[in-house]
């Protein structure tokens, strides 16, 4: 029989122990790491409750127009993630446009995707499955698009006198990014394929453990997981593609020059 098992606040207590335990040997072991620990605990149980508040009033609302604010909220707190965070920046701004195209194509794609053929909820876009499988994504598209751009754009730039060489003997500029944008794209992707190389054998993927431990059947729970890897590795692949052909775009132009001047970390 599936019985779904109901946390007190005090069983949160207890394992917040652990926590506290972390923080006091950071102390003893003169880590100094015992601050962060409890600020980021502290943070994450109030961002994590007022999200379970929120999300409560989402799904009982049940409305398309509250479902597509969230989670236009969501993109729009990825694609700045994604954009701030390599650390070379393009002038005017094109880091966010290039997070906030990308970001929303890749993971409203994939989502309107599963939702209309996987999963077919009655209606398509109900908040529980929408809300659930965007946040899902999110987090795989924000890891390799960011990932994806900073390896670009510091690869490119550590390479600046190899790729002018190339364009000066006459290739053009697609060819003489091609190492470049395969390997950005290469390393956008190596966590998820680490994520699907792992799963079952080495660890169980954190939504399946939550699914079992809800009451869902195993064999179902690890359906599940597989389809999501499957989403993942897509939304992954698009996010890391699309964002590192963009850059390469930003960084040239009709004449086949290499245009680093346009970034801001860009020393003339």
């Amino acid at each position: 029989m599936n019985t779904t098992i109901h946390l007190q606040y005090g069983d949160l207590l207890i394992a917040a122990l652990l926590v506290l335990g972390s923080a006091v040997a950071s102390w003893a072991l003169r880590l100094r790491l015992q601050g962060q620990l409890l600020i980021a605990a502290a943070r994450m149980v109030l961002q994590l409750m007022l999200v379970g508040w929120v999300l409560r009033w989402v799904f009982a609302a049940a409305t398309p127009w509250v479902t597509a604010l969230v989670a236009a909220c969501m993109i729009g707190a990825a694609a700045r993630e994604v954009a701030a965070r390599p650390s070379q920046q393009l002038r005017g701004g094109g880091n966010y446009s290039i997070a906030a195209l990308v970001v929303s194509m890749a993971s409203v794609a994939t989502v309107v995707l599963a939702l209309l053929t996987a999963l077919r909820p009655e209606p398509w876009y109900d908040a529980r499955y929408a809300i659930a499988l965007m946040g899902i994504v999110l987090g795989s598209v924000l890891n390799a698009a960011s990932l994806g751009l900073d390896s670009f754009f510091e690869d490119v730039h550590a390479s600046r006198a190899a790729i002018e060489a190339q364009l000066a003997l006459g290739q053009p500029m697609r060819q003489a990014l091609a190492r470049h944008t395969q390997a950005a794209i290469r390393r956008g992707l190596i966590p998820i394929i680490n994520q699907m190389s792992a799963a079952g054998l080495i660890t169980l993927p954190g939504i399946m453990t939550g699914q079992i431990l809800g009451g869902m059947d195993p064999f179902e729970a690890a359906k599940y997981q597989i389809l999501l890897l499957f989403l993942l590795t897509g939304a992954g692949g698009l996010a890391a593609g699309a964002s590192v052909y963009l850059a390469a775009r930003a960084l040239s132009d009709e004449r086949e020059r290499l245009r680093l001047d346009r970034l801001l970390a860009d020393k003339p």
